[in-house]
């Protein structure tokens, strides 16, 4: 368990932290083992995505999670520590490695922000085992940053994460984080403008593969050995110079800020982008709070247009079946690892800029004991990504889409330690990779689907990235 010091407020000069790192270090000489140390600050109010792009090299790990309605965001640079997973073990063995780390930790600092303190940064990938050699993703990967920005409303918090041990050189240390936390707080109300989309060439090689695909499994629904099976589609861009990942970010939140603008980064050169309106699970105060969001239709030109379309949809008895078995997944699930079932509410429209979903919030009560990732596992995937049954959808995905999911439709989030953690599922999203970019959507097949129709809800899905590339 990480050790809390008191008084709270620390660290008003340079000095004052490299005693609080000499008072660690002489601990750790103790125990004959590093430590891992988390300093936190109260900031004036900025914006992390700004922060971000000053902390950002473009050679190091990254994560970045906002969902601008709610006011919250929270940017992830650098590698404290960290671990990569390739066994189908790799959600027991993640949360080992966090434990370890929790329990060599000395937390420091303006400790009474709720964003102040150790958040790990995890992403899993689709499937526990890839089939590409030069798969940019692990199956899981699991790092403690050593930079974390943060803002809630108008409230920023800075944590500087660090290995200490008998080696460590505190005056290089504590001079480097003093400078980096003096040019954070000098951003002040700093923002960035919004970025044309970039000019790319499409390559739509995938899209016999996919109409063939989504026959073969109608074919299999037909037979009764499927009731649904969600198919995805990539296509390649290749533009005349290097995505910028911070100007994306930001068109990605101001054109979506009903969705959550996210970005996982390998520390090679290669991010995994996107705006997803789907929260697999957020986990605050032992309360559970999770989407389940099944069943689509675009949104209309005009106003009566727009209300047409949401009519059919929460009439249509495909969509309305479809969303339900997310639902009762997600329900039976929760109910079997033991978590308490708030009353369910009516479902609603999620309606977006370009597409609306049948939506309806589960609500639950986490017992003491579950951890974060036992309910993540339990829940990827869920059939708005996979399909029913579950195994055999997984199967049917790996034999008929001829590229490999990676991180698309995958859980990507934060944990800490007291059981705290939001997880999002990576759809509406790309693989950006220099000036190289590959987008992922998806539909789900059931009986009565058409190919032409899943295509171009596919292609509509598409848009939110192509608007946004910059």
């Amino acid at each position: 368990m990480a050790v809390k010091p008191n008084p709270t407020k620390l660290f008003q000069t340079c000095q004052d932290l490299e005693a609080f790192l000499f008072n660690c270090q002489k601990r750790s000489l103790e125990k004959c083992q590093p430590h891992w140390i988390s300093l936190s600050w109260e900031l004036p109010a900025i914006d992390p995505l700004v922060a971000f792009s000053r902390l950002f090299d473009g050679g190091e790990q990254l994560f970045y999670l906002e969902n601008p309605n709610q006011n919250t965001a929270v940017a992830a640079v650098g590698t404290a520590c960290h671990l990569n997973v390739d066994d189908k073990n790799r959600f027991d063995v993640a949360r080992e490695f966090v434990e370890t780390c929790l329990d060599r930790a000395i937390v420091g600092g303006d400790s009474q922000s709720p964003d102040s303190g150790m958040r790990f940064f995890c992403s899993f990938t689709f499937f526990e085992r890839t089939s590409d050699r030069d798969a940019p993703f692990p199956a899981a990967t699991v790092f403690l940053p050593r930079w974390q920005i943060s803002r809630r409303g108008r409230h920023s918090t800075a944590v500087c994460n660090l290995r200490l041990d008998a080696n460590s050189n505190l005056d290089r240390l504590t001079r480097q984080i003093w400078r980096v936390l003096r040019d954070l707080r000098s951003l002040g109300c700093r923002s960035l403008t919004q970025r044309s989309p970039k000019r790319s060439q499409t390559d739509f090689r995938y899209i016999d593969r996919f109409k063939q695909s989504v026959e073969k499994a109608l074919d299999a629904i037909a037979t009764q050995s499927l009731q649904k099976v969600v198919l995805s589609h990539a296509i390649d861009l290749q533009a005349s110079s290097p995505y910028n990942l911070t100007g994306t970010l930001n068109n990605l939140r101001h054109l979506y800020p009903d969705c959550y603008t996210f970005a996982v980064g390998n520390g090679r050169g290669q991010q995994f982008i996107g705006a997803s309106p789907e929260r697999l699970l957020q986990i605050r105060d032992g309360e559970l709070l999770a989407d389940a969001l099944a069943g689509s239709a675009p949104r209309g030109i005009t106003t009566t247009a727009d209300a047409h379309l949401a009519n059919s949809l929460l009439c249509n008895p495909k969509e309305l079946h479809e969303h339900r078995v997310v639902l009762h997944f997600i329900q039976e699930h929760l109910q079997d690892l033991g978590l308490t079932l708030h009353p369910i509410p009516p479902m609603r429209l999620l309606q977006l800029s370009n597409i609306q979903h049948l939506w309806t919030p589960v609500q639950a009560t986490v017992p003491d004991g579950v951890h974060p990732l036992q309910v993540l596992e339990r829940l990827h995937p869920t059939p708005a990504v996979a399909g029913v049954p579950r195994s055999l959808a997984c199967d049917a995905i790996r034999q008929w889409e001829p590229f490999d999911r990676q991180l698309y439709a995958a859980p990507l989030g934060w944990l800490d330690g007291d059981g705290n953690g939001e997880f999002v599922v990576g759809i509406r999203s790309a693989l950006l990779d220099g000036d190289r970019a590959r987008l992922y959507a998806g539909a789900g097949i059931v009986h009565g689907s058409d190919p032409e129709k899943e295509l171009a809800e596919i292609q509509l899905k598409f848009q939110a990235l192509l608007k946004a590339l910059a």
